[in-house]
C-alpha cells in the first residue's frame, strides 16, 4: 500500500504540475505578460511546484530530510539523469549565456546553500529569505539580458502559444485541478515515502534522494527524451540549470520561510550535497572539453554513469 501511495502521489504531482503550467501560462497571456518573461519566470515557478509542495509537506510533517534531499536529489537527477540521457540521444548545443550567467549563478546558489547548512545544520528563515530575494535579483538580471538578445531568445522560449486563446473559465478549472492534484499528491508521496523508509529500514533521506527525486524529474526526462527523438530543441542546458536554481532558491527558500529546516541526517552534508556540487561543477569543463560549446554523446554517457554510481552508493553502500 505504501508503494501505491508513492506511485499515486507521483502521478498526481505530474498531473498537477502540467495543469498548473497550463493555467499559469494561460493567465499570463490574459494579463499581457510577454512570452519571453512567461518562459523565464511563470513556467519556471510552475514546474518547481511539485518539489515545493513535497518539501513543504515534508517539513510540516516533521520530515526535514525529505524536504532537503528532495531538492538535492532533483538537482542531481536534472544533470546526471535528464541531461545525460538527452545528450546520449543527441548532442546539445550550449549558448554563451551558460558560462556568462546561468552556470555561475547555479554554482553560487549551490555553494551558498552548502554554507548555510554546514554552518549550523539548519536552513533558517533569514537564510531562506536571502535565497528567495537573491532569486528575484537573478530574474531581474536574466530578463534584462534576455531583452537585450530578444531575437536569439525567442527561439528558445518554450511556451505553448495556443494557451493565449484559452478562456478564463478553463484557466480556473485547470488551476483547481492543478492545485488539488499537487496538494493530495504531495501528501500521499510524503506519507508513502516515510512508511517505505520505516519498512525497509533505510533513512527518509535515502528514499527522498532516490525515489522521490527521480519521480519529480520524470516530467523533464519525458519531455527531453521525446524532444530529442524528434530532433527538436525542447530542452536546453540553460533550462535545466534554471530548474536547479529555482529548486534551491524558491523551493527551499520558501519552505524555510514557513518552517525552518534542520539537517537530521549527517550523510546529507558529508555525501549528498557534495555530489550535487560535483555535478553542477563538472558540466563547465565538459562544455569545452571535446567539442567547444557542445555536450556530446560521450559526455552524456559520463553524466549518466556518474548518476548511476551515485544511486548505487546511496542505495547499497
Amino acid at each position: 500500500m505504501n508503494t501505491a501511495y508513492v506511485i499515486i502521489g507521483l502521478l498526481l504531482l505530474v498531473l498537477g504540475g502540467e495543469f498548473l503550467v497550463r493555467s499559469s501560462v494561460g493567465l499570463s497571456f490574459k494579463l499581457n505578460i510577454s512570452k519571453m518573461v512567461i518562459g523565464i519566470t511563470v513556467v519556471s515557478f510552475a514546474t518547481s511546484a511539485p518539489e515545493l509542495l513535497v518539501s513543504l509537506q515534508a517539513a510540516l510533517d516533521g520530515s526535514p530530510a525529505i524536504a532537503i534531499n528532495n531538492v538535492i536529489g532533483s538537482n542531481i537527477a536534472n544533470i546526471g539523469l535528464v541531461l545525460g540521457i538527452t545528450a546520449i540521444i543527441g548532442p546539445i548545443s550550449v549558448s554563451k549565456d551558460f558560462y556568462k550567467l546561468n552556470w555561475p549563478v547555479m554554482m553560487l546558489f549551490s555553494l551558498v546553500l552548502y554554507y548555510f547548512l554546514k554552518n549550523d545544520n539548519l536552513l533558517s528563515r533569514n537564510e531562506g529569505l536571502i535565497l528567495f530575494f537573491s532569486l528575484i535579483i537573478f530574474l531581474i538580471v536574466l530578463i534584462k539580458s534576455t531583452k537585450e538578445n530578444k531575437d536569439e531568445k525567442e527561439e528558445d522560449t518554450e511556451v505553448d502559444y495556443k494557451l493565449a486563446m484559452v478562456g478564463y473559465g478553463k484557466i480556473f478549472i485547470w488551476l483547481l485541478i492543478g492545485g488539488a492534484s499537487l496538494y493530495f499528491g504531495s501528501e500521499l508521496l510524503v506519507k508513502g515515502a516515510k512508511s517505505l523508509a520505516e519498512n525497509f529500514g533505510v533513512s527518509e533521506g535515502v528514499i527522498s534522494i532516490t525515489m522521490i527525486a527521480i519521480g519529480t524529474s520524470v516530467p523533464e526526462l519525458a519531455a527531453s527524451v521525446i524532444a530529442a527523438v524528434k530532433g527538436e530543441k525542447a530542452i536546453s542546458l540553460g533550462n535545466l540549470i534554471g530548474s536547479n536554481i529555482f529548486n534551491i532558491a524558491s523551493v527551499l527558500g520558501l519552505t524555510s520561510l514557513i518552517k525552518e529546516i534542520p539537517v537530521t541526517e549527517p550523510q546529507m552534508l558529508s555525501r549528498d550535497i557534495l555530489w550535487m556540487l560535483g555535478f553542477a561543477f563538472v558540466i563547465l569543463p565538459m562544455v569545452f572539453m571535446l567539442k567547444k560549446m557542445v555536450l556530446s554523446r560521450i559526455e552524456g554517457v559520463l553524466l549518466f554513469l556518474g548518476y548511476g554510481t551515485f544511486i548505487y552508493l546511496v542505495a547499497f553502500v
